[in-house]
């Protein structure tokens, strides 16, 4: 497991000034406003969230478990693809494609899994309201691996590490279960396994860290462009106003101009959708494989109304590692940083629904501002804190 590793805050400083360094080595003024704006993306990793709707969420047979079925072939009916195919952990855990390729083409771009442990929803239009429910659909989709409970349970039956590592974490062997409770439970180990993916600090952290202690050596070493888009970010660009918090992200959804339609008369209904789809979900929080017998985590889930304005929604994403997870948007349709900045640079305002959020304009940027922008976004990746495991060599599983 991740060992999350908290970070001391020094305190807040009063004033920043203009330091110069090394050669090329510099750091701007920064306003009371810009810093607490900066303050508030952090610190990273945040404290890790408790997941009282699975109850393996931290146990580490749970998690080894999910591990290893992320990466088997044998979920899927015909043993053609794994978690792994569309989710490469070697990029990002992305496929790298406009949209994603199942057992056909899917019409959503593949989203990464890093970091999933803070999201509130699951799915580009949050049609989950729990990880391990988000990864159920994969396994039984279509279009997608076409599995089942039955099968998922003949595979870890058939395995017996997969069975003793079934057995240690849910206290029960897997063929005294019913094939619906045995997809769940595969379901909550691969969530489990997908809440370790956490990355490490990044070169904006480190920045960040320096600001609020004062340190002017370290805050110098942050690129200047960087630092200057971190200014748009937080000024001109009113990037922060859906892209907050250590994660970047408000969680939530919108339209930013960005075609629904995937042909002729078919079109994906985005946040809509997603809704309708997690209304009548038997996995839902509101469900009765929620494993939270006080039912606080589906509050959000019962108070949530479908709505009009939310057609053509799609999940705001977090902008940590995003340089590494092109092309972008649900649609796959932008290929690079500089056209996603771009599209905000010109955005047409008439592709926006009427009755959403009046907070996007055209920004007008010049080349030097979109240089920088992307300089910033850059600056937010970073390698998981611990190295994945791709193979299974050492690890064996003795049943207590």
């Amino acid at each position: 497991m991740i060992t999350i590793r908290w970070n001391l805050l020094a305190g807040f400083i009063g004033a920043i000034v203009f330091v110069s360094g090394t050669a090329g080595s510099q750091s701007l003024i920064y306003t009371e406003g810009e810093r607490a704006f900066i303050e508030s993306h952090g610190p990273w990793p945040p404290a890790p969230v408790a997941d009282p709707s699975n109850k393996v969420a931290t146990n580490a047979d749970a998690i080894e478990l999910g591990r290893r079925l992320f990466f088997t072939t044998e979920l899927s009916i015909d043993n053609t693809m794994s978690c792994a195919t569309c989710h490469d952990p070697t990029g990002n855990f992305i496929d790298g494609l406009q949209t994603g390729f199942g057992r056909a083409r899917l019409p959503r771009n593949t989203p990464s899994l890093v970091n999933m442990q803070w999201a509130r929803w699951f799915g580009r239009g949050g049609g989950a309201d729990s990880l391990w429910s988000q990864s159920i659909r994969p396994l039984v989709a279509p279009d997608e691996m076409a599995s089942n409970g039955q099968h998922i349970q003949q595979v870890i039956a058939s395995n017996d590490a997969l069975s003793c590592f079934y057995t240690k974490a849910f206290e029960t062997p897997v063929g005294k279960q019913n094939p619906e409770r045995t997809l769940v439970n595969a379901a909550k180990a691969l969530a489990a396994f997908q809440a370790t993916l956490v990355t490490h600090v990044t070169a904006f952290d480190e920045f960040r860290q320096a600001l609020l202690t004062g340190d002017q050596a370290r805050m110098s070493q942050y690129p200047i462009e960087a630092q200057r888009g971190l200014k748009l970010f937080t000024g001109k660009g009113q990037c922060s106003l859906c892209h907050f918090g250590p994660r970047f992200t408000n969680g939530e959804f919108g339209d930013v101009g960005i075609p629904f339609f995937l042909e002729k008369g078919k079109v994906d209904k985005g946040r809509y959708g997603g809704v309708q789809n997690l209304k009548k979900s038997p996995y839902a929080l509101t469900g009765i494989y929620s494993d939270d017998v006080r039912g606080k985590s589906a509050v959000k889930t019962r108070h949530l109304v479908l709505q009009h304005r939310n057609w053509g929604e799609f999940q705001v994403p977090s902008l940590r590692s995003i340089a590494e997870t092109a092309p972008y948007m649900h649609s796959g349709s932008l290929a690079t940083l500089h056209d996603v900045v771009d599209h905000y640079s010109e955005i047409d305002e008439e592709r926006l629904h009427v009755d959403g959020e009046k907070i996007l304009k055209p920004l007008r940027l010049t080349s030097q501002e979109s240089g920088d922008l992307v300089a910033f976004m850059r600056s937010l990746s970073a390698p998981l804190v611990e190295p994945l495991r791709l193979t299974d060599r050492g690890i064996r599983c003795t049943a207590r």
